[in-house]
Order: structure tokens, then C-alpha cells, then sequence
């Protein structure tokens, strides 16, 4: 040992322990508190509310906070007039209003069954404005202190759909049973009625269609373009696919040739055939056995009934057998009547040149019919055929520097119908595809 220092003695093990102990406790200790002390300062901070700025909400362009507005459906009977006095709006003001905007809106055109709104600065003050809604996709907006009116167009947006099914039954009560509209059936009917026959179509036919739908706050208001259309009858399939620019718009089929041809198949839509073309068919009125040599389609009276092509009516008469029938020369070797009508489209005379798909008249049952149809009879170089097993020939192809461009949109269309299954969608409930 050195002298005059002095020496150093380590503590007991025990108490070394003890000491360390002390100190890693107390540590410990620390560390919890801030840990605490940190989650409940979070936890205030959660607890803390931030006052949000409300959102503004419009019906009409009008904030509903702001005004009164009141929502009714137009009653049978009511007069613009009649209603706007109800509101507190004096009749000179009405009076006003109607003069100054008769060249923009005849009054008289609304409508019992309509939506309408009036809208005031507050409860029990007359109002100031007039909302008449004829359609989803506008209304108008009378101002009853400037004494004007405004038409606002709703903004629309466009989703694309795919849907698919098999025919049960009928191909429209299938469709319609599982929720399609009749627009879209008879778009696809359009796009498909040169190359399909919609009366030879039978249980278990499949069809697969893609199309958009026009939406306005979220609500499906219309149906928009049919894009492609696809269809299995027996073992044939058809195609029908949308093609527009500056020179071609139509349906095409997947060689690019026009799905229009030059005769439909047949003249009235939403029908069943009630009697084939026969060279001996027992008639129904004569109680006896004769021939029948064309084809009736048994539909509503008033159902249109369209020429099949385009031609010149030579005779828009009536006949004690016939009924009031047109007759249509289309070519020097094609014919058309169209027997049995209620009535003769506007305009429908001989002489008068007629389009394929315009309305030449209506179904009825004049003549010898026991039930409303009509009898179409198609002529083949001055001879009655059946028009029904005839084959006319495709149209042309587009020309060559117009198909990279088709071939590009036929195949977009082909990949989502070959991607969909076919399947029976519910009612409101069609299958979407995200693109």
C-alpha cells in the first residue's frame, strides 16, 4: 500500500446489486411517465374536434339552406297561373312573365305528371323563382323578378356496360325479365336485323352486348350508343360492331362488311309471326283451304309498320280482302305489300318515294283478319316468294385503308364481349366492366 493515500474499498456485492437495481427501477419509472404522459396528450388530441366549414347543398342551382324550396308533382287541370298565385306571385307579374318569354316557352306546354319547385328567400314569403322539370336531362327556371326564363341541361356522364343473357321463351320477354330497357333491345334488334332473323330464334340463343349509359348524378337516365352486339342462333354467331368517323357511320360485322343490306327481314318490330308464307293454308275467315303467299306478323293496332327497303309506293289503297294496304316497287325485279293496316303513315300516296325503316303505316285488322296484323307479301321478278328464305348478298367490304383503323375498334369490342360471360343478370343489377 502507498503511503498518505488512502484506499479505496468496493462495497459488498449485495449492496452493489441493491444500488443497481435502485437505479434501473427508477429509470423504468421515467420511461412509463413520459410514455403516459405522451398517450394522453395524443389522446386529448384526439378527443379535440375540428369544426369543419359545412358543404353547401344545391337542388336546382339554389343553396337549401338559403331558400325555401318546395317540390311538388304537377296536378291534371293546373294552370301556370293558378299555381304561381298559390305562391304569392301576383297575377300582373304572371301575366308579365308569360308575355315576355312566349317566344323562348309556350306555357302551355307543361305538363300533369311533371316535377315542378317553387323557391322563396323563406317560409311564408312569395316566391321568386318557378322550376318546371319536363325531362331528367333539363328544366327550366322562371324568374318571376327579372321575368325571364332559363333552360339548364343537366351535366351528363357515360359509363360503358357490358351485358349477356340466354333467350327463354321470347328474345324481348327475356331481355325485358331481366332488366334490359326496350331502347337497348331495340338497338341491338338494329344493329343485327339485316343479319339475323329474330323469328327463327329459339331457347338457349345466347346474345352478349356492350353499350353506355347516360347517367346524371349517378341515376341511369338513357341508354346511349350500342358499341357491339353479339348473337348465337343454332350454331351461327353474328356480330355487330360500332364504326363511326367523317365517312362511315354504321354497324359492321367482324370482315368489315356493312350489317345493313339492302331489304329488312321483316317490317314490324316487337311481333310474332302468326301465319308462315303456305301454298295451302286453311283461312281462318273463308272457313276453307287456299293458298297464302306471304307472311303475317300479329302485333298491337297502331304497331308501326316500316318498309323493308327503300322503293316508290305505287298503290295506298283499300280492298275488301286486303284492308288498307301500301304496295312498294324497290328495284325492276323487288316488290312489297303490306296488308291489313288501321292506317296510312303521313304522307304515305302513290308516287311518293319512300326510305328503308320509315313508316309507311300502322297495324290493324281491316279486311278479312280475324286479329290485328300485318301480312307482308314480297315479290321476286313478278312472282310471290317467300321472302323469309331468301339470301341476299353481304354488302362490301370497307375499303383497305379504312380497315386498320376498324380492325383497331373490332378488336377492342370482340375482347370484352369474348371476356363476358354469358349469364342472366338481374334487374338493375347488369354486369360492369371497369375499362
Amino acid at each position: 500500500m502507498n503511503p498518505g493515500k488512502a484506499d479505496f474499498v468496493f462495497p459488498p456485492k449485495k449492496i452493489m446489486r441493491t444500488i443497481l437495481f435502485s437505479v434501473l427501477f427508477l429509470i423504468n419509472l421515467i420511461i412509463i411517465h413520459q410514455l403516459f404522459t405522451s398517450a394522453k396528450v395524443v389522446k386529448e388530441v384526439e378527443n379535440v374536434r375540428v369544426e369543419e366549414e359545412p358543404v353547401p347543398v344545391y337542388r336546382y342551382g339554389f343553396d337549401v339552406d338559403a331558400h325555401c324550396i318546395i317540390e311538388e308533382t304537377i296536378k291534371e287541370n293546373s294552370f301556370l297561373s293558378q299555381m304561381l298565385t298559390g305562391q304569392g306571385v301576383p297575377y300582373v307579374k304572371i301575366y308579365e312573365l308569360v308575355e315576355n318569354i312566349k317566344d323562348e316557352f309556350d306555357v302551355r306546354q307543361i305538363t300533369a305528371g311533371k316535377n315542378c319547385a317553387y323557391v322563396a328567400p323563406g317560409l311564408c314569403e312569395p316566391a321568386t323563382h318557378f322550376i318546371y322539370e319536363p325531362s331528367k336531362l333539363y328544366y327550366y327556371v322562371f324568374d318571376l323578378e327579372n321575368l325571364d326564363i332559363q333552360k339548364i341541361e343537366r351535366p351528363l356522364t357515360r359509363e360503358i356496360d357490358v351485358s349477356s343473357g340466354v333467350v327463354e321463351g321470347s328474345l324481348w320477354n327475356s331481355m325485358d325479365a331481366n332488366g334490359f330497357s326496350w331502347a337497348l333491345i331495340e338497338r341491338m334488334e338494329n344493329a343485327l336485323a339485316w343479319s339475323l332473323d329474330f323469328y327463327s330464334i329459339q331457347n338457349g340463343d345466347e346474345y352478349k352486348l356492350i353499350y353506355e349509359k347516360i347517367l346524371i348524378d349517378g341515376e341511369v337516365v338513357a341508354i346511349g350508343e350500342l358499341l357491339g352486339a353479339y348473337y348465337k342462333n343454332y350454331d351461327n354467331e353474328y356480330y355487330a360492331i360500332k364504326y363511326e368517323n367523317e365517312k362511315y357511320d354504321g354497324y359492321y360485322d367482324i370482315e368489315g362488311r356493312a350489317t345493313k343490306r339492302t331489304f329488312l327481314k321483316s317490317p314490324v318490330k316487337y311481333s310474332r309471326i302468326s301465319s308462315s308464307y303456305s301454298p295451302r293454308r286453311f283461312h281462318p275467315v273463308l272457313k276453307r283451304y287456299k293458298s297464302h303467299l306471304g307472311t303475317d306478323y300479329a302485333a298491337p293496332t297502331g304497331t308501326p309498320i316500316y318498309a323493308v327497303a327503300n322503293g316508290v309506293v305505287t298503290r295506298a289503297s283499300y280492298t275488301r280482302g286486303n284492308g288498307k294496304y301500301v304496295k312498294l316497287k324497290h328495284d325492276r325485279a323487288h316488290s312489297t305489300q303490306y296488308l291489313h293496316m288501321s292506317r296510312f303513315a303521313k304522307g304515305i300516296r302513290s308516287g311518293v318515294h319512300v326510305k328503308q325503316g320509315q313508316v309507311i303505316g300502322y297495324v290493324g285488322q281491316t279486311g278479312l283478319a280475324t286479329g290485328p296484323h300485318v301480312c307482308f307479301r314480297f315479290w321476286k321478278n313478278g312472282r310471290q316468294v317467300n321472302h323469309r328464305r331468301l339470301n341476299f348478298p353481304p354488302s362490301d367490304p370497307l375499303p383497305d385503308e379504312e380497315m386498320p383503323l376498324f380492325e383497331c375498334e373490332r378488336d377492342f369490342i370482340i375482347d370484352i364481349l369474348d371476356r363476358t360471360e354469358i349469364q342472366k343478370p338481374e334487374p338493375d343489377k347488369l354486369t360492369k366492366l371497369e375499362i
